[in-house]
Parts: C-alpha cells; structure tokens; sequence
C-alpha cells in the first residue's frame, strides 16, 4: 500500500478510554477538526480502525 491517508478528529475524546485517547495521540490529533495527512501503511490503518467512531478518513 502506497500513498496517503488524510484524517481528521470529528469527535470529541472525551468519552474514550485511555487507549483510545493514545491511539488519537499516536495520530497526531488532539483537538477536533484537527487534520493530519499520514503515510498509509499497516499500522496507521489499525490505528484508524481502533478510533474510526470518532475520526474521518479521505
């Protein structure tokens, strides 16, 4: 898998428990609306599958 991924927090992470709250700092996203353009690879996208409630991906 080459290319890009861009993903952005739509929800809060208030709610989440800490896990989910250090899958979103491992992203890079700590505020909502925040957006981070990463490389797409295996691990980002287990990341984004553990965190997908709260986040967007293009």
């Amino acid at each position: 898998m080459s290319g890009q991924v861009t993903i952005t927090l739509v929800k809060s992470k208030i709610g989440c428990n800490p896990r989910q709250r250090a899958t979103l700092e491992a992203l890079g996203l700590k505020k909502i609306r925040q957006e981070k353009t990463l490389p797409d690879t295996p691990d980002v996208r287990g990341m984004i599958f553990k965190v997908s409630h709260l986040i967007e991906v293009k």
